[in-house]
């Protein structure tokens, strides 16, 4: 009878713990995350983020969506289907832009990292300018990558472009890109950034890797025609065997908020981020450079900022 009595405490016991721990997880705000496919630089980068925000404030769940890429993300912002998204810089010019129309409401809630764009090819290829990649099979990122939009700028600003003067490759899947370079179907990748995962697994193959960005001459002909792209350096070492620093055009990409986002929420999801910059800085290269600091010195303007977010920054003593 004992027996019987002790099951059933401990019954009752689990039971409840479960109860705490449900109504716990329903305690917290949820945050949907829209990052992009798998095994490009988006997706490990949410990883970091939604980890960053979700030790920095326990009342915050942040969930991270695999989604189509800054394009897609635009979209699904505007829709409010997602609350929070990763954004090329590109997209993000396109988005605050005056031409834009319609109007977008989206606000900024924190600067990436920078982007400087290039391409890689095997390191025993016959290929180290970007001319020679010419009507060659390319590939340019994924549908809907902001990668693929920052390409287009700067080959245009050299008088180039994607589809007329390559053999344009465009991807369902980011992770396909370094695979198809390494056996042979194409001969170049286009992508950016610090640890850049598409870049690595190219240069951690059997062949090794070899990077290609515009010359100095060509930086500055690219940055006259679209003076919104900035000239950025790639340090030695970011990747396996480059030894030499690689300078080249880009710009930050930032994590956008949808139109209808609570300051409250957006102002919870900055306060957790300058709380873990030091683990962000940690756990990811990239995610160095995810500091408010930053945020000011890349935003386009102090207005394209969150409410919520300018909320925090005035309380910090960092804006008035």
């Amino acid at each position: 009878m004992q027996k019987t009595i002790n099951v059933l405490l401990l019954i009752a016991l689990a039971a409840l713990m479960t109860t705490n721990k449900l109504s716990f997880a329903q305690a917290k705000d949820i945050v949907i995350l829209g990052t992009a496919t798998p095994g490009g630089g988006f997706p490990v980068y949410g990883e970091v983020f939604a980890e960053a925000v979700n030790q920095g404030d326990p009342t915050l769940l942040v969930q991270n969506r695999n989604t189509k890429g800054s394009t897609d993300n635009i979209t699904l912002l505007n829709a409010g289907q997602l609350d929070i998204a990763l954004v090329q810089g590109e997209v993000v010019h396109d988005v605050f832009s005056d031409t834009n129309h319609p109007p977008m409401n989206l606000k900024i809630i924190i600067a990436m990292y920078s982007t400087p764009g290039m391409f890689v090819v095997r390191g025993d290829s016959p290929y180290h300018s970007i001319e020679d990649l010419k009507g060659k099979p390319v590939i340019f990122g994924a549908r809907g990558s902001g990668l693929v939009i920052l390409a287009r700028y700067v080959l245009d600003g050299l008088g180039l472009d994607q589809k007329r003067d390559f053999h344009a490759v465009y991807l369902d899947r980011a992770g396909d890109g370094p695979v198809m370079v390494n056996d042979g179907r194409a001969v170049a990748l286009w992508g950016g950034g610090l640890g850049w995962p598409g870049f690595e697994a190219v240069a951690k193959s059997p062949h090794g890797a070899r990077f290609i960005a515009p010359d100095k001459e060509q930086i500055i002909k690219i940055i006259a025609k679209h003076p919104f792209l900035k000239q950025l350096t790639i340090p030695a070492g970011s990747y396996t065997g480059q030894s030499n620093p690689i300078s080249s055009v880009g710009s930050w990409s930032f994590v956008l908020a949808r139109p209808t986002l609570p300051d409250d929420i957006a102002y919870r999801v900055v306060r957790a981020l300058h709380r873990s910059e030091h683990m962000m800085a940690a756990r990811l290269p990239q995610a160095r450079e995810t500091t408010i600091s930053n945020t000011l010195a890349a935003v386009p303007r102090q207005d394209f900022i969150h409410s919520g977010v300018l909320k925090y920054l005035r309380e910090c003593g960092l804006i008035h």
